[in-house]
C-alpha cells in the first residue's frame, strides 16, 4: 500500500497543478469580460445547475459501500476542473472562428451543464478509473463534446438549447465505451455493492437532481422557459409515477426496489428536455415521462442480463439504463413531436427531420468512437491502472484514522 501511496502523491498533484498553470495562462490571452452588465442567464438558474451537478450527481454516486469518500470527492474535482476547461474551450472557439463573445453568467453556466456528459461518463467507471485517468478523461471528453455542440449549431444549424440536451446521450455512451476498455470485476465482488446507507445518500443525490432539472431544461430556453419547466415537471412527476408502480410490479417479492426507484425517477427529465420548450400540451410530456420510465426499468434488466455480458462492459452507475436509452427515447421523440407539428410543410419536414438524425447520430458516434481510444489510452501501463482487486475502495486513497473501527 506505501509504494501505491507514493505513486499516487507523486503524479495527481503535480498533474492538477501543471493543469491549472496552464488554465491560468490560457485565461489570460483568451477569456475577458465583454464589459456586459446584463446577462441573458439568471444567477438563480446558474445556482440550481451548479447545485444539481456538484450536490445532485455527487450524492448520486455514493450508492458503493466502500467508495462514498471517492464518489464525492472526485465529482466535485472533476468538475471545477471540467468547468474551466469548458469555458475554455469555448473562450479558444470564440477567438478562432470570431463568434460573438458571450456574457460571462452565460459562459459558466454552459460549462456546468456540459459537465454533466463527464459526471455520467465517470458513473460508467466509477470505482475502477483512478484520479489521474478520471482527470485526463475529464479533459478529453469535455473538449470533445464542445467540438460536437459546435458542429451541431454550425454545421447542422441545431439551436443552441437543444444541442446542448445531447449531453446524457454522450456521457452514457462515451463512458460505456471508454468502461469496456477496462477489466471487469468479479461477478460478485463484494465491494461492488450497497448498503441501506449508501443507498440512502444516493437517493438524496436523486432528489437533488429531481429537483434541479426543470432549471436544467429550461436555462437555455429562451422566451420559452416557462413552458420548459412545466413540462418538464410533469414529465418528472409521471416518471416517478410509473417507477414505483412498474418497481412493484417487476420484483418477485412485491417490494420496492431502490435501484429502480434511484433511476427511474429521472427518467422523463432526460427524455422530455429535447422538446420540452416546444410541447404545447403537458399531457405529451406526461406520456413521454411515462414511456422514459418504462424504458429505464425494463431496460435495466435486458441490458444487464443480455447486452453487457455479451460486450463485456460492466456499468457500474447503469448510466446506459439512466441516461442513455431516455435519451435515445427523448431524440426519437423529438423527431416524431416535429414531423406532427409540421406535416403540412413536406419539404421544410424533410430537411428538419434530416437535421434532427444527423445530429443525433453524430452526437452517439462521436461519443463511441472517442470514448473507445480514450478508454485504451487511459489504460495504458503509463497510467497506473488500479488492478482489479482494488477497485471500488476508498481506503486506496483516502486517509482513515477511524479504520481499525468497523470500516
Amino acid at each position: 500500500m506505501s509504494s501505491d501511496y507514493r505513486n499516487f502523491r507523486n503524479s495527481v498533484p503535480w498533474l492538477i497543478l501543471f493543469l491549472e498553470a496552464v488554465f491560468i495562462v490560457l485565461f489570460y490571452f483568451l477569456v475577458s469580460d465583454d464589459g456586459t452588465s446584463r446577462s441573458s442567464t439568471s444567477y438563480p438558474a446558474f445556482q440550481d445547475v451548479n447545485h444539481m451537478v456538484i450536490f445532485g450527481f455527487g450524492f448520486f454516486l455514493t450508492f458503493l459501500k466502500r467508495y462514498g469518500f471517492s464518489s464525492t470527492g472526485f465529482n466535485l474535482l472533476i468538475i471545477v476542473l471540467g468547468v474551466q476547461c469548458s469555458v475554455l474551450t469555448e473562450g479558444l472557439l470564440v477567438f478562432l472562428l470570431q463568434r460573438e463573445n458571450e456574457d460571462g453568467l452565460k459562459r459558466i453556466t454552459k460549462a456546468a451543464m456540459s459537465m454533466t456528459a463527464v459526471v455520467i461518463s465517470t458513473g460508467a467507471v466509477l470505482g475502477k478509473a483512478n484520479p489521474v485517468q478520471l482527470i485526463l478523461m475529464t479533459v478529453v471528453e469535455i473538449i470533445v463534446f464542445c467540438m460536437s455542440r459546435w458542429i451541431n449549431n454550425t454545421v447542422l444549424q441545431v439551436p443552441d438549447n437543444i444541442s446542448m440536451m445531447y449531453v446524457h446521450l454522450f456521457g452514457a455512451y462515451f463512458g460505456l465505451a471508454a468502461s469496456s476498455r477496462f477489466s471487469e470485476p468479479p461477478p460478485r465482488s463484494e465491494k461492488n455493492a450497497s448498503t441501506p446507507k449508501s443507498d440512502l445518500l444516493s437517493m438524496l443525490g436523486t432528489l437533488f437532481l429531481w429537483v434541479f432539472w426543470p432549471s436544467f431544461n429550461s436555462v437555455l430556453a429562451g422566451n420559452n422557459k416557462s413552458k420548459a419547466i412545466y413540462n418538464t415537471y410533469f414529465a418528472l412527476a409521471v416518471s416517478a409515477v410509473t417507477a414505483f408502480v412498474l418497481s412493484v410490479l417487476t420484483t418477485k417479492d412485491g417490494k420496492l426496489r431502490m435501484t429502480h426507484i434511484h433511476s427511474a425517477v429521472l427518467a422523463g427529465g432526460v427524455t422530455v428536455g429535447y422538446a420540452a420548450h416546444s410541447i404545447e400540451y403537458p399531457w405529451i410530456a406526461m406520456i413521454l415521462g411515462l414511456l422514459a420510465s418504462v424504458i429505464t426499468i425494463l431496460g435495466s434488466y435486458c441490458l444487464q442480463r443480455c447486452f453487457n455480458p455479451a460486450l463485456k462492459i460492466h456499468d457500474t452507475s447503469g448510466v446506459h439504463f439512466t441516461f442513455g436509452l431516455p435519451g435515445v427515447l427523448g431524440a426519437l421523440a423529438h423527431v416524431v413531436l416535429l414531423v406532427i407539428k409540421r406535416w403540412t410543410d413536406l419539404p421544410r419536414l424533410g430537411y428538419l427531420v434530416m437535421i434532427c438524425v444527423g445530429a443525433f447520430s453524430l452526437t452517439i458516434s462521436i461519443a463511441l468512437l472517442v470514448g473507445f481510444i480514450t478508454g485504451l489510452i487511459l489504460n495504458l501501463k503509463l497510467f497506473k491502472t488500479i488492478p482489479v482487486s482494488k477497485y471500488f475502495e476508498d481506503q486506496f486513497y483516502w486517509e482513515f484514522p477511524h479504520l481499525a473501527v468497523g470500516f
